[in-house]
């Protein structure tokens, strides 16, 4: 079978669509993380917390299909990455998975009973939904920007030697609570959007600008960290982007700062970062001002920008290894045939545009905002 797009070319597209479905899942679940985060902090009263949650209850689990293309995109397109990282995340994705549960379950639950007590523990189970898989997320990236402790033999077996407790260096830390300020932030600019004026929403412009403070500072300490610290891997030597996937075809090595050298290669990389700094300050400007518009693009284009500004960076790494960076996982060596590609590519072609067409008509049909009038008088609300 002839295929009309070159291997290089292929990967090329599919390290791009990883991170497109990234992004896609922080841009949309994100601000459902967000907001169940803010819940036990904007909602004084019931009426209040019901407003929240209902303003994310009607469409949060459609945001759920980019978590599952995330993860079959790197199964079918990264089968040495997703190897490595979901048996080096496993327990971590079972923590986050934990949290997950109690979304739907809290949702389900919290109105079956009037009493207080209970409905005060639903809320702050939808509050660790929120903020344990935002600070898990961020803690992975931490990660892979250090590097894994990961190894593969002479077969391509892998060999993980890490534990729970060490995912959670202090760099990890710190990208993790950047990833809940993040979310918090883009949080509170959907709700700037999606509820009525009044106590709720004034809180969360508080918490939503202290989030996009904390955002910038956090996002500049990270990039500090990562100039001064030791993170940073090279490929020493040509190597072949048509090759076959086998991580012990290139010789890759760790060199400390190397995470900062495509920026001096490729000016027009710099764009994610500056889109990861300009996005908070333009959020704050929408929160002073009152531009609930200005407010979610600019928590949104920090979002880009922040995830954009991992993935640039690294490239072409995507999974380096901390013990053996022989072992490095890259864009020319982690991925699955070249046929696979292609057919993964045009199924891809079909069911994205889908996916984005559904997902703009959910929101098309649930624009408006929720009031608390609305809570009080329509049966179908939590």
């Amino acid at each position: 079978m002839e295929i009309p797009l070159d291997y290089e070319t292929l990967r090329m597209i599919w390290w791009a669509l990883l991170g497109v479905l990234l992004i896609g899942f922080t841009l949309t679940d994100g601000y459902d993380l967000g907001v169940a985060t803010l819940l036990p902090f904007i909602g004084k009263t019931d009426e209040e917390r019901r407003l929240t949650i209902n303003s994310i209850a009607a469409h949060w689990e459609g945001h759920q299909v980019w978590f599952i293309l995330g993860g079959g995109a790197i199964f079918a397109a990264w089968p040495f990455v997703y190897a490595v990282s979901f048996s080096g995340f496993y327990l971590a994705m079972f923590l986050v998975l934990a949290a997950l549960i109690l979304r739907p379950v809290g949702f389900k639950y919290r109105s079956k009973r009037p009493d207080p007590a209970w409905r005060s523990r639903w809320d702050w189970a939808l509050f660790i939904g929120g903020f344990v898989p935002a600070l898990v997320f961020g803690v992975a990236v931490g990660n892979v920007l250090q590097g894994l402790p990961f190894r593969l033999d002479s077969d391509l077996r892998t060999f993980y030697e890490g534990s729970l407790l060490g995912l959670f260096s202090p760099f990890a830390l710190m990208t993790g609570l950047l990833s809940v300020a993040m979310v918090v932030m883009h949080g509170a600019g959907f709700l700037a959007v999606k509820i009525e004026e009044g106590p709720v929403l004034e809180r969360a412009r508080r918490i939503g600008g202290v989030a996009a403070m904390a955002s910038i500072v956090l996002f500049v300490l990270g990039g500090v960290w990562v100039a001064m610290g030791s993170m940073g891997f090279r490929i020493d030597g040509l190597v072949d982007p048509q090759g076959p996937s086998n991580p012990h075809y290139a010789q890759t090595v760790a060199a400390p700062g190397a995470w900062l050298d495509n920026y001096g290669k490729h000016a027009w990389m710099l764009l994610a970062p500056i889109m990861g700094l300009a996005g908070p300050v333009l959020a704050l400007i929408g929160i002073r001002r009152r531009s609930h518009v200005l407010n979610l693009a600019g928590s949104s284009m920090a979002t880009t920008g922040i995830i954009a500004t991992v993935g640039l960076s690294m490239f072409p790494f995507i999974l380096p290894s901390s013990i053996d960076a022989q072992s490095s996982l890259t864009a020319w060596n982690a991925s699955s045939s070249h046929l696979t590609l292609w057919i993964m590519l045009l199924v891809t072609l079909i069911f994205l545009p889908l996916v984005l067409a559904y997902t703009a008509w959910v929101m098309k049909v649930l624009f408006g905002r929720v009031t608390i009038e609305q809570v009080r008088t329509n049966p179908d609300f939590y």
